[in-house]
């Protein structure tokens, strides 16, 4: 039996899921033998895959909760960084030819391990991968980052990356340190100014649209999407997120997400994609209470739909934001045809992915502490607020509310 568990507890938990769903024609015992094997393997999150699981993107519709160490990094661990920290400093020493390297600790809370870096006096951020899917993609943010910068929208130099592992067994990327917090930080204090840090978001996001990609999905070395439609992209995993949320008792009925997703799925005739961020969020642009510094982490860009991005700030931030922001993205360049449904469109896909990732990285066990809950808040209120969202978005798109909706 414990042979047996140590097999189950290399499986991504989505794929554990639809597995598990599977056996469902067995007998009522058997259901529940193996619903307890679930629970159990649930709670020593993060999993790992077998070493043979691809590493590229392709299959992939959002990297923290479909790569095959699912949810890694996404938890609070006591993970010693310690000999990471070390090999680190080595590395910067030799790829810098710098005497001096001075680490410390980053306050990043995504899924990389950060650390800022005095390297010869020049002050760097540094973000490494160490995921055992031994993934490359710091190498295409890095060309992602200069593209977004040539069309006019501030975004970091990055100085260094080196995501072959042929020197250290991890991806790393030297990025310039900017002076200055994510606007999550003055948000959670109830200073930012919000109307104009909206409006300026749009504007940013218009800018990077005018970068236009072959394919759909996540991009590939030379910056092209894996997918040949975006009906492809927007459904992949689609599912198996659904059964995850269900499985996991946050979702009552799939099916009824699936059938009006599949009532609209013209809206899903895209002819070329446009450069989507896709982990648009305040904490990913930096800056002062009024003024942006610049945007952050493009590490899960796609090509795909304009109106993705802006779906994505309301999966935070209330109608009176999204108005602000769409206005100063109309300042740029007019919105879509069918903006509105195709805007409910991608929200509900994106508190699909928002949900499976809270729920799956226990994010609603957590307090005000975490960057993701309000000022006050509870894990409990952030469940609900989750919750709320998502049926909103489903509400929305049957009805082609207006945005007033949020």
């Amino acid at each position: 039996m414990k042979r047996w568990l140590d097999q189950f507890n290399h499986l991504n938990p989505i794929w554990l899921v639809t597995l598990v769903a599977a056996v469902g024609v067995f007998s009522g015992v058997m259901q529940n033998i193996l619903g307890g094997i679930v629970a159990s393997i649930w709670k020593r999150l993060p999993l790992r895959y077998p070493a043979e699981i691809p590493s590229n993107r392709r299959d992939i519709y959002y990297w923290k909760c479909d790569r095959p160490a699912a949810f890694h990094n996404t938890q609070i661990t006591g993970t010693n960084q310690t000999q990471i920290a070390q090999q680190l400093e080595r590395e910067l020493r030799r790829h810098f030819d710098a005497r001096q390297v001075d680490l410390h600790p980053g306050v990043g809370q995504g899924n990389h391990l950060t650390w800022n870096a005095d390297v010869a006096g020049m002050p760097l951020f540094i973000r490494v991968e160490n995921g055992p899917e031994r993934d490359g993609h710091l190498a295409v943010e890095t060309a992602v980052l200069d593209r977004v910068r040539a069309a006019g929208v501030r975004t970091p130099q990055v100085f260094g990356c080196d995501a072959s592992r042929s020197r250290v067994p991890f991806a790393w990327q030297a990025l310039e340190r900017i002076a200055a917090p994510d606007l999550n930080h003055w948000f959670k204090a109830g200073t930012l100014d919000v109307s104009r840090i909206a409006w300026d978001i749009g504007v940013a996001v218009a800018k990077w649209q005018s970068i236009t990609l072959d394919g759909f999905g996540t991009l590939d070395a030379g910056l092209r999407g894996s997918r040949t439609t975006y009906a492809d992209y927007y459904h992949l995993r689609l599912e198996a997120h659904l059964h995850f949320l269900k499985a996991r008792d946050f979702l009552a009925d799939p099916h009824e997400i699936l059938s009006e997703i599949q009532r609209h799925h013209a809206l899903l005739a895209v002819d070329r994609g446009c450069l989507v961020h896709k982990d648009l969020a305040l904490w990913n642009i930096l800056g002062t209470q009024s003024q942006i510094a610049a945007f952050i982490d493009f590490d899960d860009t796609i090509s795909g739909d304009p109106m993705d991005d802006l779906s994505l700030l309301a999966c935070f931030h209330d109608a009176a934001f999204l108005h602000q922001a769409w206005e100063g993205y109309a300042s740029v360049r007019s919105l879509p045809a069918e903006h509105q449904r195709r805007f409910w469109l991608h929200l509900l896909r994106n508190m699909i992915v928002k949900a499976v990732i809270r729920v799956g990285s226990g994010y609603f066990e957590r307090n005000d502490q975490f960057f993701l809950i309000g000022a006050g808040l509870s894990g409990a209120d952030f469940e609900r607020l989750t919750r709320n969202r998502l049926a909103t978005a489903l509400s929305g798109l049957r009805e082609n509310s207006g945005i007033d909706r949020l």
